[in-house]
Order: structure tokens, then C-alpha cells, then sequence
């Protein structure tokens, strides 16, 4: 008998429905779901808006490849430019976070000539070969994966990044926010000095928004926050609510030509469908809106609770760390009160809920929190 490989430690949890903020397992326990399956569920599980455009969709196509026309295209990036602000960039979809970095990273090349690349410490930019070649995570590395292009310096260190950067950069790759290290806000200090130096020496500036993009922060880019308009920007996760999809937002300083780049799957009927319904919902349910109110009641609550020793983030991408390791925290969290939540590294509890989150999923969540803390 063939088995999976075993590559992921699990919990014994057998989630067979979900709707909103929850999840139900097999024997019907009932869980508030603060963590989305790694910042995935953007406008909730089971949206019925989402479920009928994906419904209908497979009833009448569900795949053919890029070389016919798919107006679904035009009209996710219609819809993705309007609500993000950038409609005077292109779109090129692909299939995952991984994916759309490497093709951000490739497309930097391609238009400068150049192949050194800066990126941060305790970055994560995927599992792929250009992917982690920039992830400050040697584990994750194997030997064929080339990274002697790659130099990285301190997250946010802007006399660092004046120090390494020159006319021989390819690229500058940062998250708007650390996910994987800890739910890391980059400074807007940082991003202004980093799309000056990339103007001055010809660098491509990439925002790696896979996680912290798509309304997460408060604002549909965490970057905005900062008034910085990046050459390339990268997205995926919430992108289609569950459906594999990912996306490159390109300046109009990149020009296309054909075969420049190119995917079987990114793109396709269904997964168009499903990104077009969460812009949609969001659009609609002013979730981004929701994102920072919900996420802002949150913080200052949190900040009332003793034993946490920092909090960090924007909108609903929370990190709280506390001095001791969080696992027991975690599980007590999901075992005792039935509630999902992440972790980044050892002492940071990781909140990446629906931007749908409502007040009363808040308070379910900091109540049950205080009562594991006090032990």
C-alpha cells in the first residue's frame, strides 16, 4: 500500500465542515478557526456567493489552458486593480505563493540583466528552487538549490541595505510583513528607503504580499501603509479563499512578450471563478474595512491581558509572543477551548483569521486566551 510522505506532524483533528469562522470535525466538535489554514480563508469558509460562482462555473467549464481566450482573466484583473489601487499594472496568474515569487524573481531578471538578489533575515519566500534560495531558512535548503546570488541582511535595516546594495542588484525582496518570523511589520521608513535605493541603482523592488497582502493588514497591500508603490508585487493565500491561486502585479515599466513567461494551470476557469467571488465579497462586505476595526479590537483587548510580552502586526495578521514557548499555549488553546490558532518560531502565537472575523469570535478567543495563560 502506498502512504503519504511523511513530511507533516498532525493533529488528531478530521475537520469535515466549515462555514464563517468555524470548522466541525467528524464526530461534530465544533472549532473557531483564528488561524484559516495559513492565511488561506480570506471571506470565510463555505461563503454561499463563493460556492455558487464556483458551482456554476464547473458546470459549465472548469479547465482549458492559456492558449484560448478566458474572460474570467480580464475580469479578475479589472476587479484586483480597481479594489487594490494599482490598475495601471498587469496581472500574470499562477498557482501559488512560490510560484508567483519565482516568476517575480525571474521577471526581475529578465528586465535588468542582473542575477544578485537582497532579501531578510528570517524570511520565508517558498519551498521552490528561487524561492528558497531566499528564505532565511538553511533547514529548508538542499544542496542543489543555488543561493550564491542571494545576501541577506538584518529585517528592516536600512544603513544595511544602503551598505549591500549596488548597480550590480537584481532585486530587493521583502514581505510587507514577516509571516513565518514572527509577524514582523517592515517599517515605512524601511519601504520609502528602499524604493529610493532601488530607483537609484536600477534594483527591482519586490513586496512579497503573499501572506500579508489581499486586505489582510487594513489595506489591500500592507505597503500602502507606507505610500510606496513597488515594482513588483506577489500574492496567492487569500487569493482564492481555498482554490489554488496565485498572482504577480507588474509595473508598467516591465514590458511582456510572448512565451516571457508562462503556466498550464495559473489561470484557469475555476480558479478564476473563486478569486472574482472573494473580490467580490470583499467589495461587498467591506472586509478590508472589517479587517482593521476587527483587527484594531483585538490589539487593544490583547493589550489589557498580562503575560504577553509583545504584540505585533496590522488588521487581522496578529503575532503574540510571549517569554515562554507558545506550543503549550497552542494546544491548550485547541484542545481545551476549541480554537485554531498558528505559531512563528518558538514563542509567537500567529492569528490569521477570515477578514469576516466578528466581535463575538473576538471575545471568545481573548477570554479563553486569559483563562490558558493564568494556567
Amino acid at each position: 500500500m502506498m502512504n503519504l510522505f511523511n513530511v507533516y506532524p498532525l493533529y488528531d483533528i478530521e475537520p469535515v465542515k466549515a462555514k464563517g469562522s468555524y470548522l466541525w470535525d467528524k464526530n461534530g466538535v465544533e472549532y473557531l478557526d483564528l488561524y484559516g489554514g495559513h492565511a488561506v480563508i480570506s471571506i470565510g469558509h463555505s461563503h454561499p456567493y463563493y460556492v455558487e460562482k464556483l458551482t456554476n462555473q464547473l458546470q459549465n467549464i472548469g479547465f482549458y489552458s492559456n492558449s484560448v481566450k478566458i474572460p474570467l482573466q480580464q475580469e479578475l484583473a479589472e476587479k484586483l486593480g480597481k479594489l487594490s489601487g494599482y490598475e495601471d499594472y498587469a496581472l500574470f496568474l499562477t498557482n501559488s505563493g512560490a510560484e508567483s515569487n519565482e516568476n517575480a524573481l525571474k521577471l526581475a531578471s529578465f528586465h535588468n540583466g542582473r542575477k544578485k538578489v537582497i532579501a531578510f533575515s528570517q524570511s520565508f519566500h517558498g519551498r521552490t528552487s528561487g524561492a528558497v534560495a531566499i528564505t532565511d531558512n538553511k533547514s529548508i535548503v538542499a544542496p542543489i538549490n543555488y543561493s550564491e546570488h542571494v545576501t541577506f541582511i538584518p529585517f528592516n535595516d536600512i544603513e544595511a541595505l544602503k551598505e549591500n546594495i549596488s548597480e550590480e542588484t537584481c532585486a530587493v525582496i521583502v514581505e510587507g510583513i514577516q509571516g513565518v518570523g514572527g509577524i514582523k511589520v517592515t517599517s515605512e521608513e524601511f519601504l520609502k528607503a528602499a524604493r529610493e535605493l532601488c530607483d537609484q541603482t536600477g534594483a527591482v523592488l519586490i513586496l512579497d504580499s503573499v501572506q500579508c497582502g489581499y486586505g489582510r493588514s487594513g489595506k489591500f497591500f500592507s505597503h500602502q501603509y507606507a505610500g510606496i508603490n513597488p515594482d513588483i508585487m506577489t500574492t496567492a493565500k487569500g487569493m482564492g479563499n481555498g482554490f489554488p491561486i496565485g498572482g504577480v502585479l507588474i509595473s508598467p515599466k516591465f514590458k511582456a512578450s510572448f512565451g516571457l513567461l508562462g503556466t498550464t494551470f495559473g489561470g484557469n476557469h475555476l480558479a478564476c471563478a473563486a478569486a472574482v467571488a472573494v473580490l467580490d465579497v470583499m467589495k461587498e462586505e467591506n472586509l478590508i474595512e472589517n479587517a482593521s476595526v476587527t483587527g484594531d479590537y483585538l490589539m487593544s483587548n490583547l493589550a489589557q491581558i498580562e503575560g504577553i510580552k509583545e504584540l505585533r502586526g496590522k488588521g487581522l495578521m496578529i503575532g503574540i509572543e510571549f517569554e515562554r514557548p507558545v506550543d503549550k499555549i497552542r494546544d491548550a488553546l485547541l484542545f481545551e477551548h476549541n480554537i485554531f490558532c498558528g505559531y512563528a518560531g518558538k514563542h509567537t502565537l500567529r492569528l490569521l483569521p477570515s477578514l469576516a472575523l466578528g466581535k463575538a469570535e473576538c471575545d471568545r478567543f481573548l477570554e479563553a486566551l486569559s483563562l490558558v495563560i493564568k494556567g
